[in-house]
């Protein structure tokens, strides 16, 4: 099936409005023998006359008024899907977006950035989603609008990324742990018994790498998949948890958390979305809200770790 031209119908809508070959030209910038093979395709594109003679001038068919509104109305519409996007009405603005993020991110950001949206945009929702593995398939079928997460990779072309944070690995154990006393030594944290969080199953990643050149090597008991159980099993027990230091600072509240005594591992955190949102107004100042919050709450002094318990109602230095 042969598609039709869709330019006929800004040069039907214009005849019909003049009733006029001539006229309608001078309004298209065509000249009157262009215009007239503009007629004779609509007149076999519908089937029908359109415009007829009627003495001098010319007057339309039933058919030509019958479709005159709604060729009005497409045409009105196919320049409003054409026009540039009117400029964002937060105040107005009614929409839900989805961030997919890892485990702790929601309690270190969400509060700010759940009031910071609240404020600019209050009938705009955000839907939390947490990522239980590592895969671009929701941010390309449109399941989130927003991730975060650790770029190990080069993307593929149709997903862009801004860096929000780099963040480094710490030490956490409970209040009473052996490692919460004295001087935290390479020989005494890898012989204390560990948890390891990954989502893959595996006993090894960052921390050991790290630690590897000392010669030493840390025994990993148990596996979980967040860092909100790996905290939860430390609080409760003599394991020692090593997770990203900003990430967790709600998570790790109440708990001694020790800077590392070899060279801490770092991860950089950046925000990813589909490039078919790139000039979205709306889903651009969320970006920029994320963004604005991440980096506002991880400045210099941001969760820094403490040789002493923060308490509960207490959060630890900035930095």
């Amino acid at each position: 099936m042969v598609r039709p031209d869709l330019n006929l119908l800004v040069t039907l809508d214009v005849l019909l409005e003049e009733g006029s070959v001539t006229r309608a030209g001078e309004r298209l910038a065509l000249s009157p023998s262009a215009m007239s093979r503009a007629l004779a395709r609509l007149r076999r594109a519908t089937g029908d006359p359109l415009l007829v003679r009627a003495g001098r001038g010319l007057v339309p068919t039933p058919r030509a008024v019958e479709l005159r509104e709604r060729v009005r109305r497409l045409v009105l519409e196919a320049e409003e899907v054409l026009r540039p996007a009117e400029t964002l009405d937060l105040a107005t603005l009614e929409r839900t977006f989805a961030l997919r993020s890892s485990d702790g991110f929601v309690e270190r950001f969400g509060p700010e950035l759940v009031a910071k949206v609240g404020r600019q945009a209050p009938g705009v929702r955000l839907r939390f989603v947490q990522k239980t593995r590592k895969d671009i398939g929701p941010l390309r079928d449109g399941g989130v609008d927003l991730e975060t997460g650790v770029i190990e990779h080069a993307l593929p072309p149709d997903v862009l990324s801004t860096l929000l944070f780099t963040d480094r690995f710490i030490g956490v154990v409970r209040s009473e742990h052996p490692l919460s006393t004295g001087k935290v030594t390479t020989a005494r944290y890898a012989a204390s018994r560990h948890v390891h969080v990954s989502r893959r199953g595996v006993t090894e990643g960052l921390v050991d790498e790290a630690l590897r050149p000392t010669g030493r090597h840390r025994e990993v008991v148990t596996v979980v998949d967040g860092f909100g159980a790996a905290l939860a099993l430390a609080k409760a027990s003599d394991l020692v948890a090593t997770v990203p230091e900003r990430h967790t600072v709600n998570l790790r509240r109440g708990m001694h958390s020790f800077e590392l005594p070899f060279p801490a591992p770092e991860v950089t955190v950046s925000l990813l979305w589909h490039v078919r949102l790139d000039a979205d107004p709306a889903h651009r100042w969320l970006r920029e809200c994320v963004a604005g919050v991440c980096r506002q709450e991880t400045g210099p002094e941001a969760g820094r770790a403490v040789s002493s318990d923060p308490s509960p109602e207490e959060p630890g230095r900035r930095r």
